[in-house]
């Protein structure tokens, strides 16, 4: 590869556990198979199938906590600053960069307005390493994954329009293709006790309060006060702090109509597939690649407006986007709206194509587009 291209990827953890960490994996391993590039990845720890990236250790500094943020950044652009890089794209806050993904809100947001905490050192350190990156004149592309994360960077920061360009995450169609449908329902509904005739909500998340748990229970047990001949389950997957929800669970008058089915990670493709709407209320989601995967498991959705995948939602067509969670009675009546067969699966198989517009690869082209601009306009 000696006329490659050559790329830094820079991420604390690539191809580990969070959405962000996904999506640096997913689109550099597949970029890594054109030729004309090169790719390091600087990171501090990494999982990876593939030999044709380079890792790069990047320390970080964990205490004093202030430290975290700011001496990866700092590592990170003194291991790149020895090498010589066409293109420089990074997944975390560091000095110097060409492109940004942007994964989450400007820090500063997020602790005030969704965290509501007061900002600690390390909350400031944190927002005077993304004010350097943001401000650095080098920084050409901004690629904030939804809509919604780029009206929160807009609302922080002045950054020229022509420089932002929304790159929503990919899901990857094969998980949910190379098994059999009718089968993951008989094999997962038996299970978990639920019969082949009940409709099944899914709710997958690994923090069940930031996600909006409470809400989809309320506007569950108002369905099933409101049709009480519907044989409604809500399966929860992932963990969360199961007492507290089994105790609201009795008080929404749903305690026989929910399942926990705690973390899944072998099965997960098998409950989507199993399942027939996915709902997640979230507080607050700059994305949320849970939509797009039931999306793929032709499910249609029910989110909130806070929830960044609300972008992909076409209103009535491949789900709803529920604009006050706190209101249970209009959203039993968009998830009313679904019991219909006819209707849900009609709108599922809208959802199918709407993940069909959305994989992984077709991500992957996107950002190489942006990786050849630039490139140009740096060797012009």
């Amino acid at each position: 590869m000696t006329n490659a291209r050559k790329i830094a990827v820079v991420i604390p953890k690539y191809g580990l556990l969070g959405g962000a960490e996904r999506f640096a994996y997913e689109l550099t391993e597949r970029l890594s198979f054109n030729e004309k590039y090169d790719f390091h990845v600087f990171a501090n720890r990494w999982r990876s199938d593939s030999g044709r990236i380079t890792f790069h250790k990047v320390p970080i500094i964990r205490f004093p906590r202030f430290l975290t943020t700011i001496s990866f950044a700092w590592f990170a652009n003194r291991k790149i600053s020895k090498m010589n890089f066409d293109l420089i794209h990074i997944h975390d806050r560091i000095f110097d960069a060409d492109i940004f993904t942007m994964h989450g809100i400007p820090h500063r947001i997020w602790v005030h307005e969704v965290r509501k905490k007061s900002m600690s050192l390390f909350d400031r350190a944190t927002c005077w390493a993304e004010k350097c990156l943001v401000n650095n004149a080098r920084c050409k592309s901004f690629l904030p994954v939804s809509d919604l994360t780029k009206e929160k960077f807009l609302e922080e920061y002045k950054i020229e329009s022509e420089k932002i360009r929304v790159i929503h995450p990919g899901v990857d169609l094969e998980r949910f293709q190379r098994v059999d449908r009718e089968h993951c329902r008989k094999e997962i509904r038996e299970q978990f006790g639920i019969d082949l005739s009940d409709i099944v909500i899914l709710f997958v998340s690994m923090n069940f309060e930031i996600k909006g748990l409470d809400y989809v229970m309320a506007a569950v047990g108002k369905a099933k006060a409101s049709y009480p001949s519907q044989n409604l389950k809500l399966l929860v997957v992932g963990k969360g702090d199961y007492k507290k929800y089994s105790a609201l669970a009795q008080k929404t008058g749903i305690k026989n109509n929910v399942i926990f089915a705690g973390v899944q990670k072998e099965n997960l493709e098998k409950i989507y597939l199993a399942s027939d709407i996915f709902m997640m209320l979230s507080r607050f989601d700059t994305f949320g690649m849970t939509v797009l995967e039931a999306m793929a498991a032709s499910l249609p959705v029910i989110i909130s407006s806070n929830v960044g995948a609300k972008d992909l939602v076409r209103e009535e067509k491949n789900g709803f986007v529920v604009e006050d969670t706190t209101n249970a009675d209009m959203i039993c009546d968009k998830l009313t709206f679904m019991l219909d067969n006819k209707t849900r699966n009609t709108m599922a198989k809208e959802a199918y194509h709407t993940a069909l517009t959305n994989t992984w690869e077709l991500t992957a082209k996107k950002v190489e587009l942006i990786y050849e601009d630039l490139i140009k306009e740096h060797s012009s």
